[in-house]
């Protein structure tokens, strides 16, 4: 590693690009870790809450609603882990939490109970949502193909002798859907 010699190119080097891209990739991830760690102690007085709430005559509403609460911190929890390993949001943890938690607003206030134009709005973002989770998959089964068949025809062409075998291999593989930055 290079240091400036002197304390103007100490300087300089402070505002070149990667090292200020890189102290703000530090700054961001110690904020991620301080919610990862805030988000976890939640969830712990979450859950402690919940357990002498069973001790009390049972209101199966609050504790529905408990349970989910925590379902979702999890889920955040999870969206927050994700962001730490591959800095990148991933799609389908973030439309799992909103799906859980229009879910448990309803469930909280019943169905009955909520009108019907906010029924409609909250059916118009299920539907939205489930259409985005179907979009995800269709888009990953379009990469699957895609990848089929340029390695089938790089199979062929570098190795046109190849078992039969080793080509039914090279279809079954099948890589998870995590992979790709949707």
């Amino acid at each position: 590693m290079n240091y400036p010699s002197s304390p103007n190119q100490r300087w300089q080097s402070w505002f070149e690009r990667d090292t200020i891209v890189r102290n703000l990739e530090f700054f961001q991830n110690f904020i991620v870790i301080s919610l990862c760690i805030g988000l976890f102690c939640v969830m712990l007085i979450r859950l402690g809450e919940m357990f002498l709430s069973l001790l009390k005559p049972i209101n199966f509403q609050a504790i529905t609603s408990d349970i989910l609460f925590v379902l979702i911190l999890v889920e955040i929890f999870r969206l927050l882990i994700i962001y730490l390993q591959e800095q990148r949001i991933s799609i389908g943890a973030a439309v799992e939490v909103s799906l859980v938690s229009a879910l448990r607003e309803v469930i909280l206030q019943g169905v009955v109970d909520i009108p019907i134009d906010h029924l409609l709005g909250v059916c118009t973002f299920l539907v939205v949502l489930g259409g985005l989770l179907y979009l995800r998959v269709w888009i990953f089964q379009q990469f699957e193909a895609i990848s089929i068949t340029r390695s089938e025809s790089l199979s062929q062409v570098n190795t046109d002798d190849a078992s039969d075998n080793q080509k039914f291999r090279l279809r079954r593989r099948s890589p998870s859907i995590e992979q790709y930055p949707f």
